[in-house]
């Protein structure tokens, strides 16, 4: 009788190789792995998320679109709406489906169709209106992929770390999160300066390691929650959500003779509707027995008021990412020498101080809250955060550079501070079996907080702008040679397309002036006014009566954070006592 030739390694050698080919879930570094694993994947989704922020002039000029034309504003809206819209609506289906089938099964999933979208993107075929929508389409597609790996990545390292290591674990994978909204901006800045493409290529590679890395070495060991997928939830929130943020965000364009769109019906109806879709989506979570939203949850204080806490957070965070980038490209830096073109780029050079913060402040305070609790860095980040807000409407329009970094640096720390004692308090809240919809509910008020933050900041600067500009505008123009009818024109115009040049780094007067020919016509000092002086002279103390109303309105969102932040406290769950004998058991 034959035998099985023998490969001279025995059954011990043999599991030695695979432990060195494979990370166990029983391996001693398996947190780690999970931590460094889905701290890439985090940093991939919010570095994606602001990265065309920056970007959006280069990518316009590649595609040979100019989206400033009253036809293509909804263009330049989806591009930036369209990854956050999907990530905000679709976190808490993934949870849900992560707590069912698997937290690890979902979030790997969500890797591949990340690095997919990230390579359609970097091969737009088209131009003009088609390549846009090729670009918006995947981008949607890229947003469903970065949905998977946010609603699942503070649950996996919950399952992974035991709850008194818990609060470090997830304030680096949560400030991540928030430094690379940041990051992203320099990030797309650097890269849109040699290929816009490339904004897109960079993601190719690190979706590909974190794709291979995370299905050879992510593990699902937490407990499941079986049962059928909650399809009339599902379908009222996806549409509420979509209708509300879609109509928030379209509230920014004007409508007949208003500044903005809060009056257009269909605007309106899509927040109104939004709202119905919304309530009657709580209405079938309270009856149905397995609920894709546990409303239940809510009860829990540290969780629901930690919540609250994290969204008036994540408001107040996108709307100073969106006013600031405003304030230097279309003030600060052409007042300092740098022509408008160059602005995007030199916008996320000096917004480094927030990064710094972020990252510095973020794992200290985990590390700090997992040996004294919570709630004291939380609340006093949020209370450090709504300071630095008062100190931007103090400072000049024109501010000295080393001001301004010292206050930014400070916000940083301050939501540092916050962002990782916040989320251990939320998932250490939750029950086991809850994490994974626990972790969705959350991403999806930090997205949807995002997403929401442009639309209600774009709006108060718009009407902070309303009343002085006109004036500065008629004025202005008219002692430049514009003849008055023209000048009384420009002035009337609404004042987000002047937000928008200047957001986009495109010159906003040669953006208003240089279509009719005004700028040719004789007596006009056409260089002055298409300098690097006029635009932010002009706008600077309407500008200012803007950030008053915007940056209080933050500060305010702030203390409501730091109250809730707490009575919050600092966040038990059921089966915390549990978790801490099986810890102590097993010598971690």
């Amino acid at each position: 009788m034959a035998t099985a030739p023998t490969t001279g390694l025995d059954s011990g050698d043999v599991k030695t190789i695979r432990r060195r080919l494979r990370v166990d879930k029983d391996h001693p570094r398996y947190k780690w792995v999970a931590l460094s694993n889905t701290t890439l994947g985090m940093l991939m989704v919010t570095i994606n998320s602001s990265i065309v922020i920056i970007s959006l002039p280069a990518i316009f000029r590649g595609i040979g679109l100019n989206p400033l034309s009253p036809g293509n504003v909804s263009y330049l809206l989806w591009l930036l709406m369209g990854f956050l819209l999907a990530s905000a609506v679709l976190v808490v289906l993934f949870g849900r489906l992560g707590d069912m089938y698997g937290r690890v099964r979902i979030y790997n999933l969500g890797f591949v169709v990340f690095t997919v979208s990230a390579i359609a993107l970097s091969l737009d075929p088209f131009t003009h209106g088609g390549g846009a929508m090729w670009l918006i389409v995947w981008r949607v597609i890229q947003g469903v992929g970065g949905a998977m790996l946010m609603a699942n990545s503070a649950a996996i390292l919950t399952d992974a770390f035991p709850v008194q290591r818990r609060g470090f674990a997830l304030g680096i994978n949560q400030v991540a999160a928030v430094a690379g909204s940041f990051l992203g901006l320099v990030i797309g800045g650097v890269l849109s300066e040699w290929d816009w493409k490339a904004v897109f290529w960079v993601s190719v590679p690190f979706g590909i390691l974190g794709t291979v890395w995370s299905y050879r070495s992510l593990h699902d060991f937490g407990e499941r929650t079986p049962g059928s997928l909650d399809l009339p939830g599902t379908l009222t929130f996806a549409l509420g959500l979509t209708a509300l943020l879609t109509g928030i965000t379209y509230g920014i364009q004007p409508y007949g003779d208003s500044a903005t769109g809060w009056t257009n019906p269909w605007v309106l109806a899509s927040v109104i509707g939004g709202l119905a879709l919304l309530a009657v989506f709580c209405w079938i979570e309270s009856r149905v027995a397995k609920p894709m939203f546990d409303l239940s949850l809510f009860r829990n204080r540290a969780f629901g008021l930690g919540n609250l806490a994290g969204l008036m957070s994540s408001i107040g965070r996108g709307g100073l990412q969106f006013m600031l980038i405003v304030w230097l490209q279309g003030i600060w830096l052409p007042l300092h020498g740098y022509d408008f073109e160059q602005t995007p780029l030199w916008a996320g050079i000096y917004l480094l101080p927030l990064t710094v913060g972020f990252l510095a402040a973020g794992p200290i305070s985990g590390w700090l809250s997992d040996r004294y609790g919570p709630r004291p860095f939380a609340t006093a980040g949020m209370l450090v955060t709504a300071a630095t807000f008062v100190l931007l409407v103090v400072i000049p329009v024109d501010f000295n550079y080393w001001v301004f970094a010292g206050i930014v640096l400070l916000n940083g720390i301050g939501s540092g501070m916050f962002a990782s004692p916040n989320t251990a308090a939320v998932m250490n809240a939750v029950p086991a079996a809850q994490r994974g919809v626990a972790s969705g509910m959350r991403a999806t008020l930090f997205n949807g907080g995002m997403a929401l933050s442009m639309g209600l900041f774009f709006s108060l600067m718009i009407l902070g702008l309303s009343g002085p500009l006109p004036d500065a505008m008629s004025s202005g123009l008219q002692e430049q040679g514009v003849s008055a009818p023209v000048a009384e024109h420009a002035a009337g115009l609404p004042p987000v397309g002047s937000l928008l040049a200047a957001f986009l780094g495109y010159n906003p007067i040669e953006e208003l002036l240089g279509a009719g020919g005004t700028l040719d016509q004789p007596g006009v000092h056409t260089e002055v006014l298409t300098g690097q002086e006029f635009f932010p002279h002009l706008i600077s103390g309407p500008f200012h009566s803007g950030l008053v109303v915007v940056f209080l309105g933050a500060a305010i969102m702030m203390l409501i954070g730091a109250v809730a932040s707490w009575f919050a406290g600092n966040g038990s769950a059921p089966d915390e006592a549990d978790e801490l004998r099986a810890a102590d058991r097993a010598g971690i």
